[in-house]
């Protein structure tokens, strides 16, 4: 020992003990998806704590000169026979009595038991020192690696506070309204039992309103189930902010909501105020589950396999590369399916995939920081096939039980912590909109994308949209760049419109067994909804100097290599609460575009001049902005500098009461000319999805001018990222001063000003993609692939439950002429893909 010994003190320098705010990796391999329990375990650098497979020490000890690490191996503990769980994959036996994760009666975190193997090992001869060997050593030797040992063993491991070990989904404030409410004196007094809606006579979700003693009905849910919304109704008419639900009174307490504060709240007042309306606390027995137990019944239903996840029908597990799935971190399914289907693409294959040694031997010194060394990461292992093997099973003899397609998989800890990194909701552990996902992703594949092939591009098409004036027929042409295809649901055109209308009407008279018949929209009706002529009814027409009405057609001025297409389901009640739409659409195998080909200017046709519109004109100021490009999509004129202008601030309270962000309301407010909640109202629903929705208002004539803002204050990367895009250095300078220097803002900018780019010479200092590929002059752009409209589908997302911030989302891809079900970490040949019901849909171009 004396040579280890040694050997240990010459490297002792390098050996550091884990401080508060060091990061250390000692579950996962920055570079791959080993950990611990994996062949060869997991060597964790003493010095920088980062986290390496028995492939990687090798090189990052070459790299490095780092020569101490600390080797962590675990085995898998035989599980005891447990009585409260089945051995077969479905819920518990002990059902869960809170909306939790982790902690008594919520949801069980499953704790797999494991003995560990720690030992310091000495690159490059791989020498071994084991604790007890530690005691025969030099002190100085013994209390510094001991020390560090142990502080890297009781630190927590990043992908541990990453990840939701507890969550308890009932943790409720007390009601602003508790302390003080007002209730009436008047004569009110609720049974104990037989509640009725007073307004429909339902039985069911019935509410008591804590003020006047009134009894409700509930809200009416996405599918028609719940109540008819006459308790919400009441709180709209009245103002009475609290509710208790008749039938979750106990002893213990009830579900009160607050319609004021949007929330389940607690009311520490419930007794008395229960009292007030002759109802005795003591002695309720609960007849209805409570909200939170509606809730769980939900969540628990998420992993059965319904008609999406195809159940009833026994699903053959599937193995091998491209067959790997993906743990679920909490509400990750809607990353899980994205990047399953962009990984069948080549692009992302060829970009990440193949060239994943070069990435690695380029990777920075923390590549858990890096996005390409975290893409690649992730691609490798979905399309190695190295992780698709079968889970162990948690059963001593199960091997009757019928196959369940759980795999040991990846647990995408790492990639989900970086591409989330300062995003307020892709940071956390909520459920989010697939679509949104893959959106922000492709902006962070084009930020990466400098230099070298671009995958997004696989994506990127190019709109014409053709506005003709009607008075004039003198029509304006702009273009614009989009990665996705948004398809509207026309309800009117649902082919069973009887059965829908026979099932609402038995539900309005509160009959409990009225079946949920979903709309059956064809698909035809939802392309000629996109491609049909849009009216703009106060358009201001520059060849009439006034407002008109004007058509505007949308067409494709490129088709993409792969087109994404999402199906409008969530929209907006007359209530304005988000819902989502319960439809069929006989989604085709195969698509023809070729018919939405954009054709540019018509020969004779004129087109609208170049005019800037009137001043926007208010009552208190006579000046204070001009409609533009932003404002109802009726005018993309050239802007004037004018005066800023008053908001009225009663309507843009209004708005920001409803939910929406502050900034995307007085942007309504702005660009409606102050005309009221309606127009605003209008407005945010036609613009929700723009991607500077919830971006500052900026206006068109404040915005910095040529000349006002040096180029050295401009951000040289945000000018390299435009750049990188096949625009000029002059073009990307000016977006980004009519932008104030915010990235995604001025992105949008450029691709919406094209026409006026046009006329803009290529600086010395800007090359554009023309010029890279020999010496070629066209109008500057973004660059875009083009080809034949024919596609055929490949893969589609599907969504589960009442909203996108809720449910569960699951992928289906076909591979090699076989469809395939990617559920989470469940991989299976799909017998039945609801095709129907899908939310994205993924087509390829078909080769002529």
């Amino acid at each position: 020992m004396a040579d280890v010994g040694e050997l240990l003190m010459s490297v002792l320098s390098t050996i550091r003990v884990p401080k508060p705010g060091d990061r250390v990796h000692k579950d996962e391999c920055a570079l791959s998806f080993s950990s611990p329990e994996s062949e060869g375990g997991l060597y964790v650098c003493m010095n920088s704590f980062l986290g390496l497979g028995s492939q990687y020490v090798d090189r990052h000890h070459a790299r490095s000169g780092q020569r101490a690490y600390l080797h962590i191996t675990r085995t898998r503990k035989a599980k005891k026979e447990d009585d409260g769980n089945s051995g077969s994959g479905h819920p518990p036996k002990k059902k869960p009595t809170r909306l939790a994760i982790g902690i008594e009666g919520g949801f069980d975190v499953e704790q797999e038991q494991y003995e560990e193997d720690v030992k310091v090992v000495i690159l490059p001869d791989r020498q071994e020192v084991t604790s007890e060997d530690l005691t025969t050593m030099p002190d100085v030797v013994r209390e510094r690696v001991s020390l560090s040992m142990a502080g890297i063993m009781a630190a927590d491991s990043v992908s541990h506070t990453l990840q939701v070990q507890q969550w308890d989904g009932e943790v409720r404030q007390e009601s602003k309204h508790a302390a003080d409410l007002k209730q009436l004196d008047n004569g009110v007094k609720i049974p104990p039992s037989g509640w009725r809606c007073e307004v429909c006579d339902l039985q069911e979700n019935i509410w008591m309103n804590l003020t006047d003693g009134k009894v409700l009905c509930g809200r009416r849910y996405f599918d028609g189930s719940g109540g008819n919304n006459h308790a919400l109704l009441h709180y709209q008419e009245t103002g009475y902010p609290l509710a208790v639900k008749l039938g979750t009174i106990t002893p213990d307490g009830a579900d009160v909501y607050s319609y004021d504060e949007d929330d389940m709240v607690l009311d520490s007042k419930l007794p008395e105020h229960l009292a007030h309306f002759g109802i005795d606390m003591m002695t309720m027995e609960k007849t209805e589950r409570t909200m939170t137990e509606l809730e769980i019944a939900v969540n628990q239903r998420v992993g059965e396999w319904e008609v999406i996840q195809e159940s009833g029908t026994t699903l053959r597990p599937l193995f091998g590369p491209g067959l790997t799935g993906m743990k679920n971190l909490g509400n990750s399914c809607y990353l899980n399916s994205v990047m399953q289907v962009l990984f069948t693409i080549p692009d992302f294959q060829s970009k990440y995939v193949s060239n994943i040694d070069k990435i690695i031997d380029e990777a920075p010194s923390d590549p858990t920081q890096d996005f390409k060394t975290q893409v690649a990461k992730l691609g490798y292992g979905l399309l190695s096939g190295d992780y698709s093997k079968p889970a162990p099973d948690p059963g001593e003899e199960n091997g009757a039980a019928e196959p369940r397609g759980d795999q040991i998989g990846i647990a995408p800890q790492m990639f989900k912590a970086l591409v989330g990194r300062g995003h307020p909701e892709f940071s956390t552990n909520r459920q989010q909109d697939a679509q949104e996902f893959l959106l922000h992703f492709i902006n962070m594949v084009e930020r990466n994308c400098r230099s070298g092939s671009n995958p997004s591009e696989a994506f990127r098409f190019l709109v014409e949209e053709r506005i003709v004036c009607q008075q004039s027929q003198k029509a304006k042409y702009t273009q614009r760049v989009d990665y996705i295809v948004q398809l509207p649901v026309p309800m009117d055109q649902a082919t069973n419109t009887e059965e829908l209308q026979e099932a609402e009407r038995r539900r309005e008279e509160g009959d409990s067994s009225a079946p949920t018949v979903r709309a059956q929209i064809p698909f035809t009706a939802c392309m000629a909804a996109l491609s049909e002529p849009e009216i703009l009814t106060d358009f201001w027409s520059s060849a009439v100097q006034g407002k008109t009405t004007a058509t505007k057609t949308t067409r494709f001025a490129s088709f993409p290599d792969h087109l994404v297409i999402q199906i409008k389901k969530f929209t907006f009640g007359l209530d304005w609460v988000p819902k989502k739409l319960d439809v069929s659409i006989d989604v085709p195998d195969t698509l023809d575009l070729s018919g939405l080909r954009a054709t540019g200017q018509q020969p004779g046709e004129e087109l609208l001049p170049e005019v800037a519109p009137p001043p926007l004109m208010t009552p208190d100021v006579e000046v204070k902005g001009i409609l533009g490009s932003h404002g109802n999509e009726e005018d993309d004129s050239l802007y004037s500098p004018l005066l800023s202008p008053v908001l009225d601030d009663s309507t843009v309270s209004q708005l920001c009461e409803m939910g929406f962000p502050l900034e995307a309301c007085r942007k309504a407010v702005y660009y409606t000319g102050n005309t009221g909640i309606d127009a605003a109202m209008n407005w945010i629903m036609s613009h929700m999805d723009d991607p500077d929705f919830s971006a500052p208002l900026v206006l068109p004539g404040c915005s910095s001018g040529p000349g006002t803002t040096p180029t050295e204050s401009l951000s040289e990367e945000h000018l390299a990222t435009i750049v990188s895009m096949g625009f000029s250095r002059d073009q990307a300078t000016k977006a980004l001063r009519a932008t104030s220097n915010v990235l995604d803002r001025a992105v949008d900018w450029i691709f919406s000003h094209l026409d006026d780019l046009e006329s803009m010479d290529v600086s010395e200092g800007g090359r554009s993609a023309a010029e890279s590929e020999g010496g070629r002059d066209p109008p500057p752009g973004p660059r875009v692939r083009d080809g034949p409209g024919k596609y055929e589908l490949f893969a589609f997302i599907s969504h589960m439950g009442t909203s996108t911030m809720c449910g569960h989302y699951v992928a289906h891809i076909k591979k090699d002429q076989q469809w395939v079900i990617f559920n989470d970490q469940k991989v299976c040949a799909s017998e039945k893909p609801p095709k129907d019901l899908g939310y994205l849909y993924f087509y390829r171009r078909v080769a002529e």
